[in-house]
């Protein structure tokens, strides 16, 4: 059954309720400053109830997940595959493997532009926090924030603008500024008030490795992240989160089919806890093993060198549903969205601000 793309210009935030104006650029010339961009941050549990918000992107990996026949049958087999990974990763003083469970709040962060009269809410940011439940001292333990990154922006930069860009061209290249928008964003959002009062630590995003790179393993074993793998050069995503002020390392943790990518701002491996590190990688690597089971779900694993391939026929299916083809085609729909709603009536405003954040360009 098609799915249409829902309208998140409607904020469902506490204080107000308001649309995008999207019929002029807002007067003047004069260049803003960060104090006129204010963010807002709803939490929404995602456990076997879970229904996607209407500011959320349709394609974000849990929301396709929560939809169709199978939903709440998917939920819980997700939910129970981050348990088990976790127990499994954790097994110190816990001799029956179900010592500790997971608990994920998706964190939905809306920002409002002074110079709109307060009047704009826009969907920029959806991350993941994890907390962990110890039933052995009944504690619950903060997790990591970012996980799972989403933002209608970068669906704009990369399936609208860089398609634009790259269209009729012999070989592959990014335009000027690619990225620019979008990481003065980020960087201003995780250095508001607004996140240091939520969130105590910088986040670490964790994604899938790049079909188009090749992998190459170490002497480097950390206890909980594994042997780290060098890849042969940066990938556009890389380049892209690295304008948010976020290096990247690649990680294989024990039992693990394939690497996954840590993107972070600090020291990925002195700033966290085990336990903090474990909520992250049984999280991401669940997901992967559903939206990439070729890679995340061989029946092999990674050896020195490594190739990552969606092609790959030699895999275990998880048997919770998705759509992968959905979500590519629905990434331009979402793209062409943040274009009409944040790009055109706001983007020159926005732009002609982050030419004057001076990009942390981390690798």
């Amino acid at each position: 059954m098609p799915v249409t793309c829902a309208n998140p210009a409607l904020s469902r935030h506490d204080h107000s309720t308001s649309t995008i104006a999207t019929d002029k650029q807002p007067s003047g010339h004069r260049i803003m400053t960060g104090e006129e961009l204010t963010f807002s941050i709803t939490r929404l549990r995602f456990d076997d109830d879970y229904r996607p918000s209407d500011t959320t992107r349709i394609t974000t990996n849990f929301a396709n997940l929560a939809r169709g026949e199978n939903r709440q049958e998917n939920l819980r087999g997700v939910l129970r595959m981050i348990d088990n990974r976790f127990n499994d990763l954790a097994d110190w003083d816990n001799p029956d493997g179900d010592r500790y469970g997971m608990e994920l709040d998706i964190i939905s962060v809306a920002m409002s532009l002074a110079a709109a009269n307060g009047l704009t809410a826009f969907p920029i940011i959806e991350i993941l926090n994890t907390s962990i439940i110890d039933r052995k001292t009944d504690k619950r333990i903060a997790g990591i924030v970012g996980n799972n990154f989403s933002s209608y922006l970068r669906d704009y930069d990369f399936s609208v603008l860089l398609a634009a860009h790259n269209r009729d061209r012999v070989g592959f290249d990014t335009p000027d500024g690619f990225g620019d928008l979008h990481g003065c964003l980020f960087r201003h959002f995780v250095q508001s008030d607004t996140y240091k009062a939520n969130f105590s630590k910088p986040p670490v995003i964790c994604l899938s490795v790049s079909s188009s790179k090749t992998y190459h393993r170490t002497e480097n074993r950390h206890p909980i992240l594994g042997f780290e793998y060098r890849q042969s050069e940066f990938s556009p995503t890389d380049e892209y989160f690295a304008k948010m002020g976020l290096k990247v390392r690649f990680f294989m943790p024990r039992g693990s089919r394939s690497p996954m990518a840590f993107y972070f701002s600090g020291d990925l491996l002195g700033d966290y806890s085990n336990l903090e590190l474990i909520g992250t990688i049984s999280t991401m690597e669940s997901f992967q093993k559903i939206y990439r089971p070729e890679i995340y779900n061989a029946n092999r694993t990674a050896g020195t060198r490594f190739r990552p391939s969606l092609t790959h026929q030699d895999f275990s299916s998880t048997r919770i549903d998705y759509d992968r083809e959905e979500r590519s085609r629905l990434g331009i729909e979402q793209g062409r969205f943040a274009e009409e709603n944040f790009i055109k009536p706001y983007g020159q405003l926005l732009s002609q601000w982050s030419a004057t954040q001076a990009p942390k360009n981390m690798i």
